[in-house]
């Protein structure tokens, strides 16, 4: 007994791991971008050293910068990115080590929290956001 069209359909079948991975992609960077957007609008702004620190990157953060977090669909994953602010080097040089102290306070001064404010803010949209991506690219897949 033959199944009618069951060519077509794994053809279609094999194209969802791709689709999804574009519009993942896709939203994950629009997500970055926002997320950093308002970190910069946050973060203190003395020289504005700070604030011109803070980015995304696919794969791994600066050294000497504080990681929000890494997202990644599976180990080894090339849908990995990260946030991060600051830099290492001396302040006079333009390095921004200070932000995590900033960032978390020290002994003598006061936390002046941009990061992990901005994510919490965020964190539901971005999720919510990447699950529509999934389905918007099983949908555009079939």
């Amino acid at each position: 007994m033959a199944v009618e069209g069951l060519s077509a359909f794994q053809r279609k079948m094999a194209l969802i791991p791709k689709a999804i991975i574009d519009e993942v992609r896709k939203e994950l960077e629009k997500q970055a971008t926002e997320l950093v957007d308002m970190m910069r609008r946050l973060a203190p702004k003395e020289t504005g050293a700070l604030a011109a620190s803070i980015g995304w990157t696919w794969g791994d953060a600066p050294s000497g910068s504080i990681k929000l977090g890494t997202v990644a669909a599976s180990e080894g994953s090339s849908l990995r990115i990260t946030v991060y602010a600051g830099a290492a080097g001396k302040k006079k040089d333009g390095g921004t080590f200070y932000a995590r102290f900033q960032e978390f306070g020290t002994k003598n001064m006061p936390a002046n929290p941009f990061f992990f404010p901005a994510y919490r803010s965020k964190r539901r949209k971005i999720r919510g956001a990447l699950s529509r991506a999934v389905k918007r690219g099983i949908k555009n897949a079939i």
